[in-house]
């Protein structure tokens, strides 16, 4: 299976695919044949790629193939790239088009070797040669011997071909797996991937006999990671292409089996490069700096005119050390001369006499270091989330305590409004008669502007309830004017209620650094539960007070009432979030409130008093230390 047989698909594991086919005789190209005659001037190589930029499999031995260019001519070398995305625009008026562009492009600067990178590119340039690059060498590669006859590739076409070979990474996973008794061979649904199903069958005919084989095709990407996740232990799991599963959803190969290896419940195998790094042990494949390189040296010996023949490109084992720590396999079970990726060297192989002489110290000091600053790394982010889902629960908590008061404050907002109108209309009135009173006519206009102003005032503390934030606001401020505003947001309700508001305030300021929204919320949860304590209690006992001053060199707000108090029982758990003693209630208010006050390094606690009621403890640490009256 070659590039070029991928049915479109854009795969960045993908670029040297080719079936396990019978062996082809390699096909000589005659040295008169290879000769290019350069005179004065640097030689022009033209690379074409099936796919677009993006594929990553294709890039890298593209430029493999570009470095080994450049080191063998110092540099020398016009080199140009053309993306022909044909396996998303395949269709022939397309095809025609970019053969058209290309030689008009190209026609002063004509390429003298074209290398086409999968089967779709040599299709292309043998069929368009004579228009993009007429007399040029044309060096293929990225696909099999089988895959070249089945296109009938011209024999003064050079070859650079690659086999996959799925027997082979069959075997290493036995070697490394002796006591395997399943055999799970995974495939998708694209017309790609059913030939690789059909492929993997014939090349694992004998293989398989000696486990109990099953091919995991036709699936979802979910049912794949089902199955994978419940195959018994002593399983292999070869892993071919997915490029498109059962319900029709696309996919990156090495992305779709990183997916599965991800929660398999046994190692996976696979005979690509790229699936290294997601999850895959890995298998015997044709790297794509290996192919880059030796169609490097296809294209230097054509340029210098001497004989070349087809070559394949060489074939290795590779895994992901990660991956044999992970499943407890031996590295001794490898076979011989297997890459290992991601192979950590020990200290002592590398350093050992830096180690003797005491380097050791510094590591452990290095590594102290590493782990305080992951740590505080992780703090961070913690205080970070934690920040933000508070931020959110206030908001949320905010528009809570808007709604409740929303018929008193619509109340409150109407009388200032209604008075402005009633002025208006007194003023209308007045100014029609034959000698308008315009000492009346001003003060008429001066209660207007002061309803306008009590109306401004209604809304501006509205506006600041319902604003949400993403930070949080520090400023100092002084917790007599935050109680005394929320006093205000609350006093229509509480009228509503027949409850009376009372304020004692300690003379002067009681600065304190914090966000003056979240405090004021504090306050009006608290407020509003004590409000709610109060339903069955004599109308003419109804008092809520508001107290503020210093306790233990703090700043202490203190919010009492006269309803029921709390049950003694209940005293510890009523910060609890979720904990209610409300038919309606959320039992997040008070939760809310610990967690702000607690965010500003201050307490909060709850007793009843003795003569009846609750009474609420704020304190909040001072922002500064000041002499203050008695």
């Amino acid at each position: 299976m070659g590039l070029g047989e991928w049915s479109g698909r854009l795969c960045c594991t993908a670029f040297l695919l080719a079936v396990v086919a019978v062996s082809v005789p390699s096909r000589h190209v005659a040295a008169s044949d290879t000769s290019i005659a350069i005179i004065d001037r640097v030689p022009r190589v033209l690379v074409l790629y099936p796919y677009d930029e993006r594929i990553a499999a294709t890039t890298a031995a593209g430029e493999a193939l570009r470095s080994r260019l450049l080191e063998a001519t110092n540099g020398r070398i016009d080199l140009f790239s053309e993306f022909l995305d044909l396996s998303r625009f395949p269709e022939g008026d397309h095809v025609v088009r970019m053969a058209r562009y290309l030689g008009e492009k190209y026609a002063a600067r004509r390429p003298d070797v074209v290398v086409a990178l999968g089967k779709e590119s040599a299709s292309f340039v043998t069929a368009n040669r004579r228009t993009i690059a007429p007399g040029a060498k044309i060096v293929a590669a990225g696909f099999g011997t089988a895959t070249a006859e089945k296109i009938s590739l011209p024999d003064d076409v050079i070859g650079a071909f690659t086999t996959f070979d799925i027997l082979k990474t069959a075997e290493m996973a036995r070697s490394l797996q002796p006591d395997a008794r399943h055999l799970y061979i995974v495939g998708g649904s694209s017309d790609f991937d059913r030939g690789w199903l059909t492929t993997a069958r014939a090349a694992l005919e004998q293989f398989s006999k000696s486990y109990e084989t099953t091919y995991l095709e036709d699936l979802t990407i979910d049912e794949f990671v089902d199955r994978a996740s419940r195959v018994p232990p002593d399983s292999i799991i070869l892993a071919l292409t997915v490029f498109k599963d059962r319900a029709g959803r696309n996919f990156i190969p090495r992305d779709a089996i990183g997916q599965i290896a991800a929660t398999a419940s046994a190692p996976v195998y696979g005979p690509y490069q790229t699936y290294i790094d997601h999850g895959v042990v890995g298998g015997n494949t044709v790297t794509f700096e290996a192919l880059g390189r030796t169609v490097g040296d296809l294209v230097i010996d054509a340029i210098a005119g001497k004989p070349v023949s087809d070559l394949e490109a060489p074939q290795t084992y590779i895994v992901d050390a990660r991956q044999l720590q992970r499943w407890g396999l031996a590295e001794e079970d490898l076979p011989p001369g297997t890459i290992q990726m991601h192979k950590e060297r020990s200290l002592w192989e590398e350093h050992w006499v830096v180690l003797v002489a005491g380097s050791g110290l510094v590591l452990a000091q290095a590594s102290i270091i590493s782990v305080l600053l992951l740590e505080r790394r992780r703090r961070r982010d913690a205080e970070r989330s934690s920040r933000l889902h508070l931020l959110e629960a206030i908001h949320l908590n905010q528009s809570a305590t808007a709604g409740a008061l929303s018929s008193s404050i619509a109340h409150e907002l109407n009388q200032p409004l209604s008075a402005i109108r009633n002025n208006a209309e007194a003023a209308s009135v007045l100014l029609r008669s034959e000698s308008p009173d315009r000492e009346l006519i001003q003060q008429i206009l001066l209660d207007i502007q002061e309803d306008d102003q009590r109306a401004g005032d209604i809304i501006s503390r509205m506006r600041g309830l319902l604003k949400k934030r993403s930070e949080i606001d520090w400023q100092e401020f002084d917790l007599n004017e935050v109680t005394s505003s929320a006093i205000h947001i609350i006093h229509g309700e509480a009228e509503r209620r027949g409850i009376k508001l009372k304020s004692n305030q300690l003379p002067g300021e009681l600065p304190v650094r914090a966000d003056k929204v979240h405090v004021q919320q504090v306050i009006l949860n608290l407020a509003i539960n004590a409000m709610d304590s109060m339903l069955d209690a004599v109308p003419a006992g109804r008092m809520l007070t508001f107290a503020t001053g210093l306790a233990n060199e703090k700043a202490e707000l203190r919010v009492s009432d006269t309803g029921d108090g709390i049950p003694r029982d209940r005293l510890n758990n009523i910060f609890e979030p979720f904990y209610t003693t409300k038919k309606a209630g959320t039992g997040l208010g008070l939760s809310i409130a610990r967690a702000i006050v607690e965010t500003y390094g201050g307490t909060i606690r709850a007793d009843n008093r003795p003569e009846g009621g609750a009474v609420f403890r704020v304190a909040l640490p001072l922002a500064r230390r000041q002499e203050r009256s008695r």
